[in-house]
């Protein structure tokens, strides 16, 4: 079975190449294949065990490096230059274009999808709103791009074989978007490197990349209207300086930290908060493998890892009065540190790589039976 990875870029270690690493675990002679390759030695020894990566004409383009998104119209036919023709099993980690390869009758394709395009999909207003590309000559070429991703991105879709979501929630996505049905296996967090600390310290966590959808001014925002409770704000990216001038003194922007130190944060926190709608959300999980409850938005993934009222807080909506209230709700429960912990580990990574082995091995044969039927 001659098998290859396909990932949209790799210009980051996040949560998608976190499965990344966990696949190149299971199948130790896979080969990887991208739109672009700009990892450091580092994140290349991290995510992909040292392993090269086949790119596309893209790698070579001026300004790639820094602002690859610039190129968004380029991502489809870059996609489908790639040349699998040589392999008999395709697997693909999908948020935008992955699942766009070519492939053939003889081989099987089997998707794991963090998320159709959300920048073309459900957060197409935000995307444009954010980029200050509304109106205007950009704006109307933005909203074109957009809507020819859109087309790409459902006829690409046939493409697939067997999608696989990484949630729930990322299930019904691809049933809206693109009518098929997808197989939920959760990503693999790594919860044993987190280990249980009972006693907390007074104040709240948030961290994250500060990026718009995450919601950290929101967070901020609310702790501003409660002085006396203590928020330490771990993450870096376009929003720090921003968020930082509106946070009150009660509110510690640490910026950038390491994973240990980001570690030891989680582990004495009263609570990690979290604001965001998100896909699955793997920091969450990692804070309740500390031990640590969460407070966060009641919509998305989160509602799949954190059991309410008894692994944290949910609150309703997007705003500041409802993120205050759900602390003051919070201050008045008891959670069981070790229960929290037992239920982050129903996510961990050797529950995934055995999970996502066996489903392709099961689809695999079940390709082959019915290809030699014909």
């Amino acid at each position: 079975m001659k098998t290859v990875l396909v990932h949209d870029w790799y210009y980051t270690n996040g949560g998608a190449e976190k499965v990344i690493r966990s696949i190149d675990n299971i199948w130790n002679d896979i080969e990887h294949f991208s739109l672009i390759d700009n990892l450091n030695d580092h994140d290349r020894q991290s995510i992909l065990n040292g392993k090269t990566v086949t790119t596309t004409y893209l790698q070579k383009w001026p300004l790639i490096k820094k602002r690859h998104r610039l190129f968004l119209q380029l991502f489809p036919s870059a996609i489908e230059s790639l040349d699998l023709r040589n392999f008999d099993l395709i697997l693909s980690s999908s948020s935008a274009v992955a699942k766009g390869v070519l492939t053939n009758q003889n081989q099987l394709h089997i998707c794991y999808c963090h998320s159709p395009a959300r920048y073309a999909w459900d957060l197409y207003h935000q995307t444009l709103e954010d980029s200050n590309l509304k109106r205007g000559l950009k704006g109307f070429y933005a909203k074109y791009v957009l809507h020819k991703m859109r087309v790409w991105d459902v006829v690409s879709s046939n493409r697939v074989d067997v999608f696989v979501a990484n949630s729930k929630y990322i299930a019904k996505r691809i049933k809206k978007v693109y009518r098929r049905d997808a197989h939920v296996i959760y990503p693999p967090v790594d919860v044993n490197r987190f280990e249980l600390i009972k006693n907390k310290e007074d104040y709240f966590l948030t961290a994250s990349r500060l990026v718009p959808y995450k919601k950290i001014e929101l967070i901020v925002q609310s702790f501003n209207q409660m002085p006396n409770k203590k928020l330490i704000v771990i993450g870096n990216g376009p929003e720090f300086k921003k968020i930082s001038k509106i946070a009150n003194n009660n509110v510690l922007m640490l910026g950038f930290q390491s994973n240990e130190t980001l570690k030891e944060y989680m582990q004495k926190a009263k609570a990690f908060v979290f604001a965001a709608e998100e896909d699955f959300g793997i920091m969450p999980v990692e804070a309740q493998a500390c031990g640590t409850p969460v407070i966060g938005y009641g919509k998305g993934g989160l509602t799949e890892t954190v059991i309410n009222n008894e692994t944290g807080l949910f609150f309703d909506e997007q705003n500041t009065e409802a993120i205050v209230n759900a602390v003051s709700r919070f201050e008045k429960l008891q959670f069981d540190s070790e229960k929290i912990r037992t239920n982050a580990l129903r996510f961990s990574k050797e529950r995934f790589e055995l999970e996502f082995r066996n489903f392709v091995f099961e689809k695999f044969q079940e390709f082959n039976r019915q290809k030699n039927l014909l």
